[in-house]
Parts: structure tokens; C-alpha cells; sequence
């Protein structure tokens, strides 16, 4: 089995644009062999209906790294294998959007897997909400919180994976170089 970089992001707005926090569990052999988490100072502007949801403020960023600094720690986890995410378009463009907008240099395309999309193709009469999935598999789930997201997205990865599905026949290139 290939190493999967389950991340989740957190955002301070709706312009998605900027990460607030971003948990990742790295998945070797078969099971989850490393966890990471970290609060960002986005450097912008938290919007009420984040913060609602997620509970990071502009006062709890305070001190965090911004996503250059971040990125120095958690590039050489994200190399080291293909990235997986829950609603995996949202995650990736978020990461691109940092990427580029703190002119960061890393690969022009990047290979990942999407739990939401393999769900409904393997699991096609039921919702695909991270939280529905969760209690479909019994996995705990504290949600809006990137490093129990990123977790619970792995455990699915996982349960899928048990299950017998095939993930890599799911595996797409995302670009990252607008």
C-alpha cells in the first residue's frame, strides 16, 4: 500500500484563500503511523461564521506561524506520499491558493485521492458527510477541527481500504501551478 497524507484545512473567511489550521495523519502500512497538527496566522481577517465554526480567532492564531513559515515543517510531510482529504477539491485548492499566493514553489501537479468521491461510488445510498460517514463507521469525530478531521478522513481511507476497495484506482493529479 502506497503512504497517504490524510491533511484538512481550516479557513478564517469564505475566501477560502488562507489557512486558520491544518491537521495531517500520514498512513503507512495500513494504519496511521504519524499525526501533526498546527494553528496558522493567516495574516487576513476572520469572518464570524468561521470562527463560529471552527473556534479559532484572530487571538488564538496570535504566536502560530504564518503558512510560509508552516510550510518549511510540513513540506517534507506532504512529499511523502499522495494527499487524501474529505471533499479533497476544497483541501487542494486551499493548498494551491497558499502556495501561490506566498509564492511558494513546490510541484506543478500533485497526486490525491478524495474520501468523499471514492464513498459515493463505493457507498452510493447514503450522505458523504464527513460526521455521517463517521458515525456510519463508528469513528469519533470532534468536527471543524483539522486534526480530528484529518484523522477521521484517514480512518475512512482505512475502512475503505479493509473493506476491499481498490483506493488507488481512484488516485487523480491535481494542479497546482495556475
Amino acid at each position: 500500500m502506497a503512504t497517504y497524507i490524510v491533511f484538512d484545512v481550516e479557513t478564517p473567511n469564505r475566501a477560502n484563500n488562507r489557512m486558520s489550521a491544518i491537521g495531517i495523519s500520514v498512513i503507512k502500512d495500513n494504519k496511521i503511523a504519524d499525526n501533526f497538527f498546527s494553528l496558522v496566522d493567516p495574516e487576513t481577517h476572520f469572518d464570524y461564521f468561521n470562527t463560529r465554526l471552527t473556534g479559532i480567532d484572530a487571538q488564538k492564531v496570535k504566536g502560530a506561524p504564518n503558512f510560509s513559515e508552516l510550510w518549511k515543517k510540513i513540506e517534507p510531510i506532504m512529499n511523502m506520499g499522495i494527499l487524501v482529504a474529505h471533499n479533497a477539491v476544497f483541501d487542494m485548492s486551499v493548498l494551491k491558493r497558499c502556495l501561490n499566493d506566498y509564492s511558494i514553489s513546490w510541484k506543478p501537479t500533485a497526486e490525491y485521492l478524495c474520501t468523499v468521491q471514492i464513498g459515493r461510488r463505493v457507498l452510493p445510498d447514503m450522505s458523504h458527510k464527513l460526521n455521517v460517514m463517521c458515525e456510519h463507521y463508528g469513528i469519533s469525530l470532534d468536527h471543524h477541527q483539522a486534526d480530528s478531521d484529518s484523522h477521521a478522513c484517514a480512518e475512512i481511507l482505512l475502512r475503505y481500504v479493509e473493506n476491499g476497495v481498490d483506493v488507488g484506482k481512484y488516485v487523480k493529479k491535481y494542479k497546482l501551478i495556475p
